[in-house]
């Protein structure tokens, strides 16, 4: 009988091992953190002799490795699968590099198996080999979408199967170019007691697949679970294992995703792809701010103002609602979506300080169209400015844009790149940007007029005279 791997409990907030599971981590005092981990193997002769030895004897066993200069070191990047969605492989950095191992997480529903599948087949079609790991859906399952899809996706090969070792053997024996794993959370490996899902098992199991990504050169893809918290279930260092880590984001009742990169050691972070949910699956859209400015042609009522976002590379429009109203109850509300809560309590004070507009005794609502989150200060000008039109009743011009950060002062500051984002709300029509004075570019297109204003004073003295 083959002796069991020894195995520890290790707390995930503080790294202090433990031979027995507990509730309560002793050396931080955290509940619920212990996980179990695989424990690397020392023999207690090793650990007196080293103690005897002192610092020198941690080297025994090594050689010295050579050390080139940069200058030396030859050879090209590897040639990066396409995989056909354009918007996907521009979140990657231009495709799928081989060997690397990307973390796909998300909502429940939110898309993650669909583009993945659609991702498979588009491989596929092109004499890619793929290799389909399903650990949550049975093959029918997995079939019955791909029929509803209508991709070609019958040259996908299959494998139903949460085993690691299993999952391991058939990728060494198959030879695929890109695995899918679907999800991490219901892979497991024997050498652990742990339930599939919990710390020690998805760590053990990340590490495991990456390191036969690095040695095979297949492109292992890997599906994770969201938490209430929005991150990915399971320890932090997830993230930190893997090469890439993509979010998709989006409300479960529209009709378009957006996948964000957070983590990407072959591109840049924070690009982002749209797509739109269609029964043929994920369509990438080529033109976010036309799709998310689209809805802006019906009726122009107040509180709605237009904002130009650098998301990684790409410039793109959004349109942000504001609503404030006679507040019902004793306590007004603050509900923001796809905006900081915190940043709109801050941008209410100073609304309330340095341009007299009070919301003691209003409701405050906010609203990002299209699902997506606003992370960068670019927008506040334009939720100030949206927060004022609905307190006055006055719409704002249909053909503005409104570029800057608000400080606590009320001054409007600079923001980066405005050059682009100017550019990019003349493309769509826009005539005038209201921008900070120090923003304002030595460059502008011929059919847009920009304005530099000082404070929110004099920015709400030009649009409500």
């Amino acid at each position: 009988m083959a002796a069991r791997i020894k195995t520890v409990y290790r707390c995930t907030e503080c790294g202090a091992d433990f031979p027995k599971w507990s509730g309560k981590c002793d050396a931080c005092g955290e509940w619920n953190t212990l996980g179990e981990e695989v424990a690397a193997p020392r023999s207690i002769e090793g650990g007196a002799a080293r103690r005897k030895a002192g610092a020198g004897a941690f080297g025994s066993g090594g050689a010295v490795a050579p050390t080139p200069k940069l200058r030396d070191v030859v050879g090209a990047e590897d040639q990066r699968l396409r995989t056909g969605l354009n918007e996907f492989d521009f979140v990657l950095g231009g495709g799928i590099v081989p060997g690397s191992m990307v973390l796909v997480g998300g909502e429940p529903g939110i898309g993650k198996s669909t583009i993945l599948l659609q991702v498979a087949a588009q491989l596929e079609g092109m004499g890619i080999r793929t290799l389909y790991v399903s650990g949550e859906e049975s093959p029918l399952q997995v079939k019955l979408r791909a029929d509803r899809l209508g991709t070609h996706s019958g040259e996908v090969s299959l494998l139903g199967e949460t085993l690691l070792e299993t999952i391991l053997a058939t990728a060494a024996d198959r030879q695929p170019n890109v695995m899918i794993v679907d999800s991490i959370q219901t892979v497991f490996t024997g050498d652990l007691e742990g339930a599939p899902g919990n710390v020690g098992q998805v760590r053990e199991c990340a590490a495991r697949l990456m390191r036969f990504a690095k040695e095979s050169g297949t492109a292992v893809f890997v599906v994770g679970h969201v938490t209430k918290g929005g991150g990915i279930a399971g320890p932090k260092t997830l993230e930190h294992i893997v090469d890439t880590v993509l979010y998709f984001e989006g409300e479960g009742s529209l009709d378009h995703r957006v996948l964000r990169a957070t983590k990407n050691r072959f591109g840049s972070v924070d690009e982002i792809g749209v797509f739109k949910m269609t029964e043929q699956g994920l369509i990438p859209v080529e033109n976010p701010s036309a799709l998310f400015l689209g809805d802006r042609d019906g009726n122009h009522a107040s509180g709605s103002a237009v904002t130009a976002l650098l998301e990684g590379s790409r410039p793109m429009l959004l349109e942000v609602q504001a609503l404030a109203a006679k507040a019902g109850f004793g306590t007004p509300q603050r509900v923001a979506t796809g905006f900081d809560g915190r940043r709109l309590a801050l941008l209410l004070a100073v609304l309330d300080k340095r341009a007299g507009l009070s919301f003691a005794q209003l409701d405050v609502f906010l609203n990002v169209v299209g699902g997506v989150r606003v992370q960068e200060p670019a927008g506040d000008l334009a939720v100030a400015a949206a927060l004022a039109s609905s307190v006055y009743d006055k719409p704002l011009p249909r053909d503005a844009v409104f570029l800057g950060e608000v400080g606590l002062g009320g001054e409007i500051r600079a923001v980066s790149q405005v050059e682009r984002r100017i550019a990019e709300a003349e493309k769509m029509g826009m005539t005038v940007a209201y921008v900070g004075e120090r923003s304002v570019p030595k460059r502008v297109p011929k059919n847009i007029r920009v304005e530099g204003v000082r404070d929110i004073g004099a920015l709400f003295r030009m649009l409500f005279r």
